[in-house]
């Protein structure tokens, strides 16, 4: 019969291959990302690689060394922190060997793609302005919003004048583009 404390480190083990708070890509598709958002992620895997994994290492040596384990809690605490600071630096490093960096500062481009930041009006006459960037970038407060996003891919190759449809639980709504610019977004 196997015994709990086996139980519960196989069931850690699941859970460090597991990124469930981390947005899924379509099977197939690519990681597009602006370089803002690439060079955000490589500098948390380094800030992570050089600096927060090295100092919580030293600090589960210590723990060890004070002896029993079982109930020392900086350890416990430690491993387990450890755990998730491996689970995101390779969570990371497979998003950044997939990247594709596309910059949005284009011109000349006068149809809805990546990188581009639309002004749009619903039915209820508010205006809205959206960027569309990579999974890894979104933040709605911000007005980011995912290229996979159903707003993102109703306004897919629009152009200004153009009225899209928005297909939501909530019904059928119609998005009618005022603007669309490519700037390089911070």
């Amino acid at each position: 019969m196997r015994k709990l404390a086996d139980i519960e480190r196989d069931r850690a083990r699941r859970n460090d291959d597991e990124d469930e708070d981390q947005p899924a890509l379509p099977h197939g598709a690519k990681n597009y990302i602006t370089p803002s958002g690439h060079s955000r992620l490589k500098h948390e895997l380094q800030q992570l690689l050089d600096k927060e994994r090295p100092e919580l290492v030293k600090v589960i040596a210590w723990a060890a060394s004070n002896g029993d384990r079982s109930e020392n809690a900086d350890y416990i605490y430690g491993k387990r922190r450890l755990r998730e600071i491996d689970r995101r630096i390779r969570f990371l490093t497979q998003r950044l060997e997939i990247a594709e960096v596309i910059d949005p500062a284009r011109t000349g481009v006068e149809q809805v793609f990546f990188g581009a930041t639309v002004t749009y009006c619903d039915n209820k006459g508010l205006e809205r302005t959206i960027s569309i960037v990579g999974q890894d970038e979104v933040d709605p407060p911000r007005g980011r919003i995912s290229w996979i996003s159903p707003v993102a891919r109703a306004l897919n190759k629009a152009r200004a004048g153009d009225v899209v449809t928005l297909r939501t639980p909530a019904g059928v709504e119609a998005l009618e583009v005022i603007e669309i610019r490519y700037v390089r977004l911070a």
